[in-house]
């Protein structure tokens, strides 16, 4: 069992750690239509949305409530006001998301009266959804921020189901955590609709964030799960949730439909993967198909012929608690030895980490525990690129952001494919590093009087 402690340091170095409202704006990303809107100032949205950009390459709808100094201090109803008349009139959203800044929070805004007021005001409004989420940036992080607009989306948009209602059993409603990319989305919709179900996302951002190009432009989100399909999941049979931070929101759906759940809290590895085949094979009445037998036995082989390289490897991983988990506990089952372990907010399965502690803190934290730890292979986020050149150990991207390398929103690590591709490409920087870096040059001959000589190798 980890020691979880947190770092006692008067300010954060280099931070690990993104915002709540950046994980709530998030999660509105993945609605089709949507337009996510911050309550704060330009600059609050200017960071978040500058973040989106990079990592994925694509234009990201985002909108300001533009609060300046004055407006926080008396109220933002006006500003509220007028930043969802202006998206209303001008985007044509079907739905506004609104999550809250430092600023707002601080001031102690009533943004659910504000909605109320506005659409007493506006007629038009009367029908279009605005879910407001509280996230302030003083507290919590990125993944706290979309669990708890997840769980607002299910609450808000999910029309309730009345007792003893029949669920259509081929139905299932799958709850992804931030941690999930885009692909990894794609990967899990193939292997369910494999079992011949068929799966809601919430939020969907293989729908929307997944780099296609789209016949025409759209000022708001271009895919993702519409708000007509996250009224009828409580019809479902059953509700997947992966993740630790997705249990409230299942809980949730469960609570206001009676779709029970199945909690995975982590898909990278090999039992857990056995675990989630099984649980499908179960509920939809189907054997494994063959494909998943094969695959399957591709990830044991590429653990065998890679064990070599991961096994007994000091790794540093910072990211935020349910990336920290699968990823650590994966390589952990590989024969690796997570010896520094960086998050950024509370979990409960921060104790159950693979490491002797888990340190709630920044990548300088990060780095010092590496070095002094030795520490040969960083995993944590591109902020992590200059502690890894400084410690001159391989470096693998692996969270949010990622903006110095390309395919981000395509990088996959749940199921057997994930798994098996992830264990390739940490082994390859493992033998890259050691070619470079670590290995003898070739022996050489010279020719002196004796005759022929071997020039002894010398190290890079």
């Amino acid at each position: 069992m980890a020691i979880v402690t947190t770092s006692k340091k008067a300010c954060s170095v280099n931070p690990l750690k993104m915002s709540q409202p950046i994980g709530g704006s998030f999660a509105f990303m993945g609605l089709r239509g949507a337009m996510p809107l911050l309550h704060g100032s330009q600059g609050c949205t200017s960071f978040g949305l500058t973040l989106f950009v990079r990592h994925f390459k694509e234009a990201v709808p985002m909108q300001t409530t533009a609060m300046s100094e004055v407006a926080t201090v008396l109220g933002g109803y006006e500003n509220v006001e007028l930043a969802i008349l202006n998206i209303y009139n001008r985007t044509k959203p079907e739905i506004i998301g609104i999550n809250s800044t430092g600023v707002t929070e601080t001031k102690g805004d009533d943004v659910e009266g504000f909605i109320r007021l506005i659409r007493q005001k506006h007629a038009q409004l009367e029908k279009l959804p605005l879910v407001y989420v509280s996230t302030p940036d003083f507290k919590d992080a990125f993944q706290d921020g979309w669990e708890k607009t997840v769980a607002r989306m299910v609450e808000v948009l999910v029309d309730p189901v009345e007792a003893g209602t029949a669920h259509d059993p081929t139905r299932v409603n799958v709850l992804p955590g931030c941690h999930l990319t885009p692909g990894d989305l794609d990967e899990l919709r193939t292997i369910i609709e494999d079992f011949g179900l068929k799966p809601s996302f919430l939020p969907d951002l293989a729908g929307s964030l997944d780099g296609h190009i789209p016949d025409e432009f759209t000022p708001t989100t271009i895919g993702g799960i519409g708000v007509d399909e996250i009224a009828t999941m409580g019809q479902a049979g059953w509700t997947i949730a992966v993740g630790a931070q997705m249990k409230r929101a299942a809980e949730a759906m469960q609570q206001k439909t009676g779709v029970p759940f199945r909690l995975f809290e982590r898909l990278c590895g090999l039992i857990p993967n056995d675990e989630f085949i099984a649980f499908l094979s179960e509920i939809s009445g189907r054997p494994v198909p063959a494909k998943y037998r094969r695959q399957r036995g591709q990830l044991a082989d590429a653990m065998l012929d890679t064990h070599f390289h991961i096994g007994g490897r000091k790794l540093a991983i910072g990211a935020e608690p349910d990336l920290l988990f699968d990823l650590s506990s994966m390589l952990h089952e590989m024969g690796a030895e997570v010896a520094a372990a960086v998050t950024t907010t509370l979990s409960p399965v921060l104790e159950r980490v693979k490491a002797q502690e888990v340190l709630i803190g920044d990548l300088e934290d990060l780095e010092d525990l590496a070095k002094a730890r030795g520490c040969d292979l960083l995993i944590t986020h591109s902020h992590g690129r200059q502690a890894a050149s400084r410690l001159k150990i391989p470096f693998y991207r692996a969270g949010f952001p990622m903006f110095d390398r390309l395919g981000a929103g395509h990088q996959m690590s749940v199921g057997y494919r994930g798994t098996r591709d992830l264990i390739f490409d940490l082994a390859n920087l493992v033998v890259a590093d050691r070619e470079d870096n670590h290995q003898a040059t070739p022996d050489t001959w010279r020719t002196t009087d004796a005759g022929l000589q071997v020039v002894p190798p010398q190290l890079h």
